[in-house]
């Protein structure tokens, strides 16, 4: 079974070219992180990392599903490296597009938690937001400014979500709550192979991140560019990148759903 987990901010709807071409060749499961999208307000404790990984973990315990495969997008990415460190999962192969492993860099690093808390905490913040956002064109500049550039249809579907207050207010609770400088000290002993898609492109998180990543995880393979590609690469172009996937994990051979 293949598990696919979604970023900050997004929902299942980024899958929805993507998931069919890998449903070729995995039975696929997708599920939207807590207070996102279509799932309900959570507890401050459960947006963390460890908390969103507790939570995704559960349904997947529940049900008996055994995660073969597992590619993550952005913060994604760190939430199944979390399930994978703390035994809730054993895929063959965990495959990152575009994966927020590293915190933040200078000023940002500095401003950002601390501003994300307050935003959370202030419950008009949500609102402004999703009156905000009820600008197409907001939602237009703001998917430009990932380095993406989405069909119609895809921005629409963003426009819809950013304009619901709940997945707003979850949004903001989980960039307010994330903390991922315990990831970093324990990617090292991450016992499943990290297979990184980057997009040249990607204006949300560094190309150069993936390397960094690399070197923690110097067993790893080689991270695989995306050219022309954005933070939403397989948003952009899903044919492409699941090309991409199916090549790099077939070193992992056993392709079974």
């Amino acid at each position: 079974m293949l598990l696919l987990i979604h970023g900050t901010g997004a929902s299942t709807h980024s899958w929805r070219d993507f998931a069919p071409l890998m449903a070729r060749h995995f039975t696929v499961v997708a599920a939207d992180l807590p207070g996102h999208a279509f799932t309900e307000t959570a507890p401050a404790a459960q947006m963390s990392l460890p908390g969103m990984s507790a939570a995704l973990a559960a349904p997947i315990k529940v049900l008996g599903l055994d995660v073969a495969w597992c590619i993550g997008h952005s913060a994604g990415a760190a939430i199944a490296a979390r399930m994978v460190l703390d035994g809730t999962m054993a895929p063959r192969a965990l495959v990152s597009i575009n994966g927020a492993f590293l915190p933040l860099d200078g000023l940002p690093g500095l401003l950002f938690p601390p501003v994300a808390r307050l935003m959370a905490a202030t419950p008009r913040a949500s609102t402004l937001f999703t009156w905000r956002a009820s600008d197409r064109s907001a939602v237009e500049r703001l998917i430009r400014s990932t380095g993406s550039v989405l069909d119609a249809a895809g921005i629409d579907l963003y426009a819809r979500l950013v304009r619901d207050r709940q997945h707003a207010s979850g949004a903001l609770a989980m960039m307010a709550q994330w903390d991922l400088r315990p990831l970093v000290r324990e990617l090292p002993s991450l016992p499943t192979p990290l297979v990184a898609l980057v997009g040249v492109n990607d204006r949300a998180v560094p190309p150069e991140q993936a390397r960094r990543v690399h070197k923690l995880l110097p067993r790893a393979p080689e991270p695989v560019l995306l050219p022309h590609m954005g933070h939403l690469a397989h948003e952009e172009r899903p044919a492409e990148v699941a090309h991409a996937v199916m090549h790099a994990v077939s070193p992992f051979v056993g392709l079974a759903a």
